[in-house]
């Protein structure tokens, strides 16, 4: 695979986990009701995300209702809210620069060596932006599963487990990581050393005319 497709592969790679993660973190998804268990409730199911909690009744209807306070919240979802919103951040700033930096692309510097840094500067971003989306996925994560086998009082029918939005999280770290590896791919080094090469024999051509 060459260096420009390996780049919009993984410049694809990489978008596809920033979008993923944004959905991730607007669903309410992150836990929900857990149906474990011999009586299973049915009528009403309860889902619980970093922003809102809802309710989606057996008749199809679903009511949500907003975290009212911040500091109220347990400190894994502080946490969890904290590192999402890094992540985006990184990511959409890697967006950016890799746009900037692919060798598919006509945009900022023209030089090959100074494009393939930015390049790897976007992939570090996405690698860093895919770090942070795992932590807060796997960290929300780990306070379920301690809840879930810590309540030993409550029905196991009323606790909580695995929500969609945390694997949808789980592949959106992935496809981050996945992505911003292949940018990172783009060494400058044997560029590096063809201009080197390229200066140091056109003085010598020049004496050779003079």
């Amino acid at each position: 695979m060459g260096g420009g497709a390996r780049e919009l592969c993984g410049y694809l790679a990489a978008l596809a986990g920033w979008v993923s993660a944004l959905a991730a973190a607007v669903l309410p998804q992150w836990r929900q009701s857990s149906y474990a268990g011999d009586a299973i409730i049915t009528a009403v199911g309860l889902h619980e995300g970093l922003w809102m909690s809802c309710a989606a009744q057996s008749t199809g209807q679903v009511q949500c209702r907003l975290h009212d306070s911040l500091l109220s919240l347990d400190v894994h979802i502080q946490t969890s809210r904290a590192l999402m919103v890094i992540s985006l951040l990184l990511g959409f700033f890697g967006i950016i620069v890799s746009v900037v930096g692919m060798k598919c692309t006509k945009v900022g510097e023209e030089d090959p060596v100074t494009k393939s840094r930015i390049a790897v500067a976007g992939g570090v971003l996405f690698i860093l932006s895919g770090l942070c989306s795992l932590a807060a996925v796997s960290l929300y994560a780990t306070q379920v599963t301690y809840e879930f086998f810590r309540e030993s009082a409550v029905p196991i029918n009323a606790r909580y487990e695995f929500g969609s939005a945390l694997f949808v999280g789980w592949g959106a770290a992935g496809l981050s990581m996945l992505g911003g590896s292949l940018l990172c791919c783009s060494c400058p080094a044997k560029e590096r050393r063809a201009q080197q090469y390229h200066r140091q024999s056109q003085p010598s051509t020049s004496r050779e005319y003079v």
